[in-house]
């Protein structure tokens, strides 16, 4: 594929870019030069290959939920800066 300063142009516009024209030739061959090389991926053989989301295995991390003993209320609210009625109390933030 043949990159032109139209194309230039217009990828620069989709990603919100300034392109500087004394640096246009130079982004035209660089992208020019990536394309081909995907080119060159494309006579690959892929027919006996799965297509994959990640190229590493991907694992659950999560652990197990299970009931355990939880901080003590009392606990909680022992360094709060302000407390009522045994919760948190903090500024309003939104108006009624």
């Amino acid at each position: 594929m043949k990159v032109t300063k139209e194309t230039l142009e217009n990828v620069a516009v989709l990603s919100r870019l300034s392109v500087p024209a004394d640096r246009a030739d130079m982004y035209i061959k660089q992208m020019d030069d990536i394309l081909t090389y995907m080119d060159n991926l494309s006579v690959l053989d892929t027919t006996n290959v799965k297509p994959t989301t990640y190229a590493l295995p991907m694992q659950n991390v999560f652990r197990e939920d299970e009931v355990r003993p939880s901080l003590d209320r009392e606990a909680a609210l022992a360094n709060a800066p302000l407390k009522e009625d045994g919760y948190f109390k903090v500024p309003r933030v939104l108006g009624e």
